[in-house]
């Protein structure tokens, strides 16, 4: 995994609507909570998403884009969102199969699919806070919260 003060592996992945979505667009703007997830419709990672999405006020309230990251197709991810009626953007790691996961050193290569990694990314694209979780682990949107309120991104 990725090291705090690493400056962010640039990419750009589809979202749910397959449209790109460029990490190095947000730079000089805004920062960016990167969440990587193992997959969609599972258990654990549709109550993380479910957390994430009642928080997202929080973030938007703080300056931060929320970008969720899994292998899924981005077709796979509109069909999830539009189920659950969540607004988050999900981007599809589909094809290199998880290659931005690799990137950030969170991707599983025995299971095929990235482990709970977050990144908090300022905007001058340096990596501030960071955590990587198994696939059955739950994480808690209230310490990715906790990271944004420390973060001095001037």
């Amino acid at each position: 995994m990725l090291e705090v003060g690493t400056p962010a592996p640039d990419f750009t992945l589809k979202d749910q609507n397959n449209q790109e979505v460029r990490l190095s667009s947000y730079l000089g703007s805004r920062p960016v909570l990167l969440v990587f997830y193992p997959l969609a419709f599972t258990g654990t990672c549709g109550g993380e998403m479910a957390a994430l999405e009642k928080a997202l006020p929080a973030f938007a309230s703080a300056g931060v884009e929320v970008l969720t990251v899994s292998v899924d197709s981005a077709y796979a991810h509109k069909i999830w969102l539009d189920r659950e009626s969540w607004s988050m953007r999900m981007l599809a790691d589909f094809w290199p199969h998880g290659g931005v996961a690799s990137s950030y050193g969170v991707f599983n290569a025995s299971a095929g699919f990235a482990d709970r990694g977050t990144f908090l990314i300022d905007r001058a694209g340096v990596i501030r806070w960071s955590e990587c979780l198994g696939p059955g682990e739950s994480r808690d949107t209230t310490a990715w919260l906790s990271a944004v309120a420390t973060l001095d991104d001037g």
